[in-house]
């Protein structure tokens, strides 16, 4: 009997994957941080899993760009810059914990799948 991975990982590879473009998009943010005119963006979480399992269809590969949102700043800047250093360091880091959090969950279905290979 074979063993699809699509349905025994589930929903985790696009969640590990939309955390590592969120990554890109945010350090994206703090690299501009003093760029004048700089619009800061943001990726849709809620949005990218919609497209990734909508109704229980497998996407594999969703479209991020559906899922960029430009950030509203808290305080405009004289510049027109929207990056906020502190906000965008909090996203960040918040993702980076979501981010490991994904990856303890699929680390978890690969022990479950390699547990029941062995019998076990």
């Amino acid at each position: 009997m074979a063993i699809s991975f699509d349905s025994a990982l589930g929903v985790h590879p696009q969640a590990l994957n939309f955390r590592v473009q969120r990554t890109k998009v945010l350090a994206s943010n703090l690299a501009n941080v003093d760029t004048p005119g700089y619009l800061a963006k943001d990726l849709s979480f809620t949005t990218v899993m919609k497209q990734a399992n909508p109704n229980g269809v497998h996407t594999p590969t969703p479209k991020l760009d559906i899922a960029t949102q430009y950030s509203v700043p808290y305080q405009n800047s004289k510049d027109g810059n929207t990056v906020e250093l502190g906000v965008e360091q909090a996203k960040f880091t918040q993702n980076n914990m979501d981010f490991q959090t994904s990856l303890t969950f699929m680390n978890m279905k690969f022990s479950g799948l390699a547990k029941a290979i062995e019998g076990r």
